[in-house]
């Protein structure tokens, strides 16, 4: 996948200023409020019976805050975060060394928890449900397996394909937290206090204009606020002003509803050389020369939740919202597309 700025995975130097941006106590966390409240009454009624908070899920399409909340759970608790993901657990040995590391109330945090390998998977549900697991020792006809007892432990796990997680590992889980894409306003609130973090002045109709292009992503609100960072010193005052934020999503390419050229191209795809849809994602892909699975987990989630994109039994439909946003003529109807929005 080529390299966008308003793509909710992370990068290196993303890392290095999630560090920075990253709140320390729930009520510090912007957004999310439902979730956010119900986390603050499960971690208060664990530390006041001194055990770990119950087994935790967080999905939701990248760039919304799960590996935060993770964090947040950890130092509200006063413990360890032991954070890996599911690619790293390459077999049942590393589990083993991950968890007999952990003390008493840790968070064992997963990312991409759906990528655990079966035999690793099967090997952590004695650990989350009873806190033992077993070890083999020795080869062949001296095999042995030795039952180790663990240190109550949270796992916290994240994904952003709740779909492919089985039905055993889901169901271990204590509380699934759907994370959503976040309002304007929010958004608003997290670039402004990320300004003040990396003291660079803000007015608040820039930081609300940054806001409605970043595709309602933490992730990509501050990605967009560094980028307007360097246009307000290099092009502007320093300060960051309306028509900086402005002139910072035309020169990326970024339009008023936040979509940049990937996703306008992946609508085009849809209504011009397949009349609108409805086309299967494999045929998408390859138009587009993108794995499915990028397909599925960055472009779609946001083009489906702002009404851009349909789906059908069928396939892929670019609908009415996004012929009208393109500038394109809508079907004609009596043809199998016009009969879609009639």
């Amino acid at each position: 996948m080529s390299e966008r700025v308003i793509s909710p995975a992370s990068t290196a130097d993303d890392d290095r200023f999630d560090r920075l941006f990253r709140p320390d106590s729930l009520d510090e966390y912007v957004g999310q409020d439902k979730h956010r409240q119900n986390l603050k009454v499960f971690v208060e009624a664990a530390k006041r019976r001194r055990e770990p908070v119950d087994h935790t899920l967080f999905c939701g399409p990248p760039g919304l805050g799960k590996t935060t909340l993770a964090h947040i759970v950890a130092r509200e608790m006063g413990v360890n975060l032991h954070a890996t993901s599911g690619p790293a657990i390459e077999h049942k040995g590393a589990l083993a060394g991950l968890l007999t590391k952990l003390e008493a109330r840790d968070v064992l945090f997963i990312d991409e928890i759906h990528r655990l390998t079966p035999a690793v998977e099967e090997s952590l549900y004695p650990a989350i449900e009873a806190f033992k697991i077993d070890i083999m020792t020795g080869d062949g006809p001296y095999a042995t397996t030795i039952q180790l007892a663990l240190k109550p432990f949270t796992l916290i796990g994240a994904t952003t394909r709740t779909g492919l997680l089985t039905a055993p590992l889901l169901s271990r889980f204590g509380y699934v937290v759907r994370l959503d894409f976040y309002p304007v306003e929010d958004l608003q609130r997290i670039i402004t206090r990320s300004a003040r973090l990396i003291e660079v002045p803000i007015d608040d109709a820039g930081a609300r204009e940054l806001a409605a292009r970043a595709r309602g992503t933490p992730r990509v609100a501050n990605r967009l606020l560094r980028r307007a960072r360097d246009f307000a010193e290099v092009l502007g005052t320093g300060r960051i002003t309306v028509k900086i934020a402005s002139m910072t999503a035309e020169r990326l390419e970024i339009d008023a509803a936040g979509l940049d050229e990937m996703d306008r191209r992946l609508l085009m795809v849809i209504i011009d050389h397949y009349d609108g849809g409805p086309v299967g994602i494999d045929t998408i892909a390859a138009a587009l020369s993108e794995p499915r699975d990028t397909i599925e987990d960055v472009y779609e989630p946001y083009l489906l939740q702002q009404g851009f994109l349909g789906r059908t039994p069928r396939g892929r439909i670019a609908t009415r919202k996004a012929y009208e946003h393109l500038g394109k003529p809508m079907p004609v109807k009596g043809t199998p597309q016009g009969d879609l929005f009639s």
